[in-house]
């Protein structure tokens, strides 16, 4: 286990908000093989009582800690293939949706994975998270998930209706028991529910700030219940905590006024967030960045 794991290791940069923070123990997955470790290590987590981290690339977490005594696994798997005449796309969890999306947006006939461009996800977290952009879903392409089966250290292949996608939501959200390897899209499926007149590049540029986010903090229920219309009416768009606070460009967007985020300023930001709006509307924001605390 000494050759598998590192130790004390810094993972300030595998979150987008860049807190200062450090794990106990580490490992990193960067071909098929090192999957096959993963029996190992959850076994050895099991005996020593550490919990498991996994992470992907472009990861929309926040870390709200210093020292991180469980196991961090980074999943570093990437490769992908498109094949143009059938318009399938296979691609390993740890590919970029964003980078994706811009090398094959002029292959697609409708452009409809353009939406996908500048969101801050990896393949594996956007599956994960069932990612939605300007009415279009990951789960409306997707047609085949290989993953390792974490609980009979197997790889098994899972089709569409089996990952269980709804609204923000899937099978690997729920369960612990999958490790997402790739992911097989069918970029053929147009859903006419899903077009748009909609320019998200254009769109994103002027409303939504580019760098230094996860993008959108809060999940949004409907139109309704929209989290920036949200917080705009408890007057915190641009309200400043120290070092962060919430953008004057898009209210959902959670940001930082210096080089070094601290945790404990987003966290008080988004306590008070949520607080106000439970006051004034009665209704619960729910965080669609995940954080992570040890």
């Amino acid at each position: 286990m000494q050759n598998l794991l590192q130790k004390d290791v810094d993972i300030t940069n595998l979150s987008n908000f860049k807190t200062k923070a450090k794990t106990k123990y580490y490992y990193e997955i960067n071909n098929i093989n090192d999957v096959f470790n993963l029996k190992e290590i959850i076994n050895f987590s099991k005996e020593n009582n550490l919990k498991l981290l996994f992470v992907w690339a472009w990861t929309n977490l926040l870390f709200a800690f210093e020292e991180f005594n469980w196991i961090v696994i980074k999943n570093n798997l990437k490769w992908f293939a498109y094949d143009k005449n059938l318009k399938i796309l296979e691609i390993y969890s740890s590919e970029s949706i964003w980078e994706i999306s811009e090398k094959l947006e002029n292959d697609f006939e409708q452009n409809l994975w353009h939406r996908f461009i500048w969101l801050p996800w990896s393949i594996g977290w956007a599956i994960f998270w069932n990612a939605w952009c300007f009415w279009l879903e990951t789960e409306n392409n997707i047609s085949e998930t290989e993953v390792y089966n974490l609980e009979t250290w197997k790889i098994e292949r899972l089709n569409k209706d089996s990952c269980k996608f709804w609204y923000r939501n899937s099978l690997f959200k729920q369960s612990e028991k999958y490790f997402i390897i790739k992911a097989k899209f069918d970029l053929s499926v147009l859903v006419e529910k899903y077009f748009s007149d909609v320019d998200n590049i254009k769109y994103r540029e002027e409303v939504q700030p580019k760098w230094n986010s996860c993008g959108s903090f809060f999940k949004n229920h409907s139109k309704e219940f929209s989290a920036w219309k949200l917080i705009e009416e408890v007057w915190l768009k641009w309200f400043t905590h120290n070092t962060a606070y919430f953008s004057q460009k898009h209210a959902n967007f959670l940001m930082t006024n210096c080089d070094n985020w601290n945790y404990k300023d987003l966290i008080y930001l988004v306590s008070l967030a949520k607080t106000k709006v439970m006051e004034k509307f009665w209704f619960e924001l729910q965080e669609e960045v995940r954080i992570i605390k040890s």
